[in-house]
């Protein structure tokens, strides 16, 4: 067993994947650690498995028959390693959850394994983020709140959507080269022990996507450990400057995924007010829908939709 097991979910990003593995593979053959890299295709259309099996023979491939989504994908890919499997010794040391859409700066594996394995408390690590235009973007966040939720669906000064108030973590953080703590990291590259794993669990199936790294965090901290963002670890996410219009499946899945959030995680008498933001959030966004927003009906159907999901009716 290698020391790192890499899993990387794919569906239908062939050219992506392929570029992801080449950096990633180039960096551990020029800087460790050892590892094995899964990639669990979901049923793909356009040649991944195909492709990746001819390019990368050594990759492990776990080719499903359905779109699994990405959180049954990577615990398609954890039970295939061996978590959950009642005494098993052959884990490897740590696992690291790396999305298609990225390219591995040279050294980033290491710095982030080096990191996880230097300080006995951290249970998880996220590298820092850049655009494909090489600036910045924030890797690691607050727990969402109240505060985060306003910020959502209402007009807020620009100073406090970068800032604490919008979770975000100040740049002299990323700025000063050194592992700092922080509530989450996103899902784009989430690196964690395997005694974390087998602690915690593997990820929570019932978010389909969106929002199961901050549930995978928030499970993780509970359980006692710590998690941090290893700034001198960095990664490209090529994703994080989409300006793509929002499509009704994918708010569908956000907004059911963060309405799980808040049941599973806020406190009681944040629930109900919580839910509230939401449902006036929703019904303000669905009145003020732009006329000439593509797939304008259908996006203010599932704003209403959403609405009355947070306000307990049926939609």
């Amino acid at each position: 067993m290698a020391e790192l097991a890499i899993i990387i979910v794919t569906w239908n990003v062939r050219e992506i994947a392929l570029d992801a593995l080449r950096s990633l593979i180039a960096d551990l053959e020029a800087h460790g650690p050892d590892a094995d890299i899964y990639v669990v295709d979901n049923a793909s259309g356009d040649g991944t498995v195909e492709a990746i099996t001819s390019a990368f023979p050594a990759v492990k491939m776990i080719a499903s028959t359905e779109n699994l989504g990405f959180v049954r994908g990577n615990n398609l890919a954890l039970r295939h390693i061996g978590f959950c499997e009642a005494r098993n010794t052959a884990l490897p040391q740590a696992v690291y959850l790396l999305n298609p859409d990225t390219i591995t700066q040279p050294g980033a594996t290491r710095t982030l394994y080096d990191a996880l394995m230097a300080n006995p408390r951290l249970g998880l690590v996220g590298a820092q983020l850049a655009y494909e235009d090489g600036s910045f973007q924030h890797g690691a966040f607050a727990f969402p709140g109240l505060r985060q939720l306003w910020v959502e669906f209402f007009p807020t000064p620009g100073r406090l959507i970068e800032g604490r108030f919008n979770g975000r973590y100040p740049r002299r953080s990323y700025d000063a080269g050194q592992p700092f703590p922080v509530d989450f990291t996103l899902g784009a590259t989430m690196m964690l022990r395997h005694e974390v794993i087998e602690q915690v669990g593997l990820l929570d199936e019932g978010f389909f996507m969106y929002c199961e790294e901050i549930d995978w965090a928030w499970r993780v901290q509970q359980a006692g450990w710590e998690v941090a963002c290893v700034p001198t670890a960095h990664v490209t996410h090529l994703s994080g400057q989409s300006t793509g219009q929002a499509r009704p499946q994918s708010l569908m899945h956000l907004w059911t995924s963060r309405l799980r959030l808040v049941e599973k995680h806020y406190p009681a008498w944040k629930r109900p007010l919580a839910r509230l933001l939401i449902a006036v959030g929703m019904a303000w966004k669905a009145r003020r829908a732009p006329v000439d927003m593509p797939n304008r009906a259908e996006i203010v159907a599932t704003y209403r939709n959403i609405a009355r999901m947070a306000a307990g009716r049926q939609s």
